[in-house]
């Protein structure tokens, strides 16, 4: 078990995905599901308080205006769950922080920012084209 330092923060000058980079990788991503499942448990509290009791017909509409947008954020959360677990496979298999299509670093930037990325910034940038060009057709 890695014990990380308070304020430690992954630098380009040390080696990519060394065993304190992947810890500190392991434990965003593990805090980041943590705060995901405590959101969706509220989400599901406040939904499971009842029925609609509105008498208003407006009052009512904004209420089931509000579940559903509770029901597509619940479902958008459950599906990154689903990639931070991913993520926390490969973290656990040794290749979390390469680009799965080539192999390469993804880079810490990039990680930083998005900690479930799979791809490099050019294999991202690969695929979008790729799309765009079919999306075209």
């Amino acid at each position: 078990m890695i014990t990380l330092p308070p304020d430690y923060r992954p630098s380009e000058d040390e080696d990519f995905m060394n065993p304190l980079q992947v810890e500190y990788f392991r434990q965003r991503l593990l805090r980041w599901r943590q705060d995901l499942l405590r959101e969706a448990d509220g989400t599901l509290a406040s939904l499971s308080e009842g029925g609609i009791h509105e008498s208003d017909i407006t009052d009512r509409a904004s209420v089931e205006t509000d579940r559903a947008l509770e029901l597509r954020t619940r479902d958008r959360a459950r599906k990154l769950i689903s990639k931070i677990d991913q993520a926390l496979l490969r973290v656990e298999n040794g290749t979390y922080g390469f680009c799965e299509e080539t192999g390469e670093p993804i880079g810490l930037r990039r990680l930083e920012a998005r900690p479930i990325a799979t791809l490099s910034i050019e294999a991202q940038e690969r695929h979008e084209r790729m799309e765009r060009v079919h999306r075209d057709d």
